[in-house]
């Protein structure tokens, strides 16, 4: 029998335990990991940006996860 893998990848600056956080607040039965892995870039890039950048997109660096997963939520 194979044995399951899976490969993790670090977010800096604590995002990875964000994301943890906010989907635990919506009380989401769902492994979050298959669900963010797809976005994963688009957090990585808005969480480069500076916050003036984010801003001009309406948004704090909380918001982040909010903001990339926001069609799921709507």
């Amino acid at each position: 029998m194979a044995t399951p893998s899976m490969t993790v990848k670090y977010v800096p600056g604590g995002m990875s335990e964000r994301l943890d956080l906010f989907f635990a607040g919506l009380g989401m039965g769902v492994n979050a990991y298959t669900l963010r892995r797809s976005r994963m870039r688009e957090i990585q890039t808005l969480n480069a940006c500076s916050d003036a950048q984010l801003a001009r997109l309406g948004i704090t660096r909380d918001d982040i996860p909010r903001y990339v997963f926001r069609d799921l939520f709507n």
